[in-house]
């Protein structure tokens, strides 16, 4: 047994492309900014931090959080998430086919724009 630890295993792919589960997995594995998720969750009762969960318990993904503080308009003081896959495992996702998997994802999204 060497001592090297094994690098974490990507997840399963959401099926419904335009779903928010989908969307914001197809976020991280394109290594985007997630401000780029934060319009899917207007007008949703649904919050960014439950969908991380499913990918993270239902799916299987490895995600990792980054917490920091942060103020708020009203000058409040906050704590703020910052959710991120392992470079490895975006790697290892997208040679399982997550490159077609995120141009789906894309192409759905475009279709429930119209």
């Amino acid at each position: 047994m060497s001592g090297r630890q094994k690098a974490p295993a990507p997840g399963r792919f959401p099926t419904m492309g335009a779903s928010l589960r989908a969307q914001t997995l197809a976020v991280l594995l394109a290594s985007d900014d997630m401000t780029g998720v934060e319009s899917l969750f207007e007008h949703r009762k649904i919050t960014l931090n439950t969908v991380i969960r499913a990918l993270v318990r239902k799916y299987g993904w490895p995600i990792e959080r980054s917490d920091f503080p942060t103020n708020t308009v009203d000058g409040r003081a906050a704590w703020a998430s910052v959710y991120s896959l392992p470079q490895e495992v975006i790697d290892a996702a997208l040679q399982a086919g997550g490159r077609d998997w995120i141009d789906g994802c894309k192409a759905a999204r475009t279709r429930t724009r119209r």
